[in-house]
C-alpha cells in the first residue's frame, strides 16, 4: 500500500471514529455523518433506523448547497469585502435546522473545513446538549 492510500486510509478510519462517537455520545442522536464539502459525498455515517441510499446522497448533496451554494457563497464574499477579510475561511460554520420531527445539526470543522459533520436529533432534544456534546466530540477528536 502506498504512503497516499495509508493516508487516505488513516482518514477514513478517522472520520468513521469521530461519526461513530457523535452517534454514541450526543444525547437521543438517531444519526450522524460526514460529508465531504470537496466532492459533496458522505464519507461516513451510523444510524438507528435504515435509509435508502438516494436519501444519504441527497442528504450530502444538500450539506455542500446549507454551506457552499451560490448564495451562501456570495453572503460571505460580502462579508470578507465589507470587512476587509482576505482569507478562505468561511463564515457559516454550525447550521441548525428543524423539521416536523427532527433537528439536524451540520457543523464545519475548524481544522478541516472540507468536511461538515451532521448530527439527527428527535425535535425534542436539549438544544444545548446537542451544540455541546457534538463540539466536544469534534473538538476532543483534534476534528477530521
Amino acid at each position: 500500500m502506498n504512503a497516499m492510500a495509508k493516508g487516505q486510509r488513516h482518514l477514513s478510519d478517522h472520520v468513521g471514529a469521530v461519526v461513530k462517537r457523535l452517534r454514541q455520545e450526543v444525547p437521543s442522536c438517531v444519526a450522524s455523518g460526514a460529508v465531504d464539502m470537496a466532492t459533496g459525498m458522505l464519507l461516513a455515517y451510523e444510524t438507528t433506523d435504515s435509509h435508502p441510499s438516494e436519501v444519504l446522497d441527497l442528504l450530502a448533496g444538500a450539506t455542500l448547497d446549507l454551506f457552499q451554494g451560490r448564495t451562501v457563497t456570495m453572503i460571505e464574499d460580502i462579508f470578507k469585502e465589507r470587512r476587509g477579510v482576505s482569507t478562505a475561511e468561511h463564515y457559516f460554520q454550525e447550521i441548525l435546522v428543524n423539521s416536523t420531527n427532527l433537528t439536524h445539526l451540520f457543523i464545519r470543522n475548524n481544522e478541516e473545513d472540507d468536511v461538515v459533520a451532521v448530527v439527527v436529533c428527535p425535535k425534542s432534544v436539549n438544544i444545548g446538549m446537542l451544540f455541546a456534546s457534538a463540539r466536544r466530540v469534534i473538538r476532543e477528536h483534534g476534528g477530521f
